[in-house]
């Protein structure tokens, strides 16, 4: 695809955010979203987080982050369970490692970080590693298998889980955060969930599940509240933010699209900036048609899970 044409593309895609905020703008009117990125001679990239991949998440949503919102999303999720110096943070869904940067650096936590992803989890060591002795004293980060779970019993004082659950079993995983809490313990997710379950047979969301990296077995908004209050937790806050999430993500792709000016971006990099945009068109698409949404909870007093 040639330069002004893909930009075209982008200003068709992503034309439509709004400047308000995203706590007040609605869900934007996507009707018109197109995807035009499929066969336009530029080869997707091979593996799912490439390096190239990496640096255009980055471009949208800053250092060590690679989804909607950046550090200021990171905050607002994490802000309620009031972190301190003397908290412990079990954090699933590290990403490239920004989130517990901010973790140490806002709040003064120490941070016990998990990524499934072996390419997010490499860069998120890098991330913490590069961010100063302050920071990589407090936030060490690990591999996370969603499918067998282990962490320290009773060592942290609160959880913060961010689209780590997706296909995997609910209670196992989140039993095993139940445990890792001190009593009294706080939860924090952000999860996507199917409204109704996904047709792996419908060619929009096998697409999307293809450039996401994900099965479709997504859970189902009840089935994660019922686990989570079956295994001791007073859940306070259950929300839909797929607007929210929307309205952040389409405000990244505008900047984006007007910081690229006249630069040609190099093959890999366009390669990526496709593949990413076309991620994010089918991603909203599908939330905008209330076939998948993001959803907030926030659990109170985890007590070991019950037999």
């Amino acid at each position: 695809m040639r330069l002004p044409s893909f930009r075209a593309w982008l200003g068709q895609a992503f034309g439509h955010p709004t400047d308000a905020d995203p706590d007040d703008a609605p869900a934007p009117d996507l009707a018109g979203l197109a995807t035009l990125a499929v066969g336009k001679g530029i080869a997707e990239p091979s593996a799912l987080w490439t390096a190239p991949r990496l640096r255009v998440a980055e471009h949208l949503w800053g250092k060590g982050y690679v989804t909607a919102g950046g550090g200021r999303e990171a905050k607002h999720l994490a802000t309620p369970i009031g972190l301190s110096s003397a908290a412990t943070v079990l954090l699933l869904g590290a990403g490239a490692g920004g989130i517990a940067d901010l973790l140490v650096r806002e709040f003064g936590a120490w941070v016990a970080g998990y990524e499934a992803d072996p390419q997010l989890l490499a860069a998120a060591a890098e991330h913490v590693r590069l961010a100063g002795a302050a920071v990589a004293k407090r936030a060490t980060m690990a591999s996370l298998d969603p499918l067998a779970p282990s962490f320290q019993a009773g060592f942290c004082h609160h959880a913060v889980v961010l689209d780590a659950i997706r296909a995997a079993p609910i209670e196992p995983l989140l039993g095993a955060v139940s445990l890792a809490l001190k009593p009294h313990g706080q939860i924090v997710m952000a999860e996507f969930v199917a409204t109704a379950p996904l047709d792996p047979a419908d060619p929009a969301i096998a697409t999307w599940c293809r450039l996401e990296g994900r099965a479709p077995g997504l859970h189902s908004e009840p089935g994660i509240t019922r686990a989570l209050a079956r295994l001791g937790f007073d859940v306070r806050v259950v929300e839909d933010i797929s607007a929210r999430h929307m309205q952040l993500a389409l405000r990244g792709w505008k900047d984006l699209v007007r910081g690229m000016g006249g630069a040609k971006p190099a093959p890999a990099e366009a390669a990526a900036i496709v593949h990413e945009a076309e991620l994010w068109t089918r991603r909203i698409r599908l939330m905008h048609a209330g076939v998948i949404r993001l959803v907030r909870w926030h659990g109170l007093g985890a007590i070991h899970a019950k037999a």
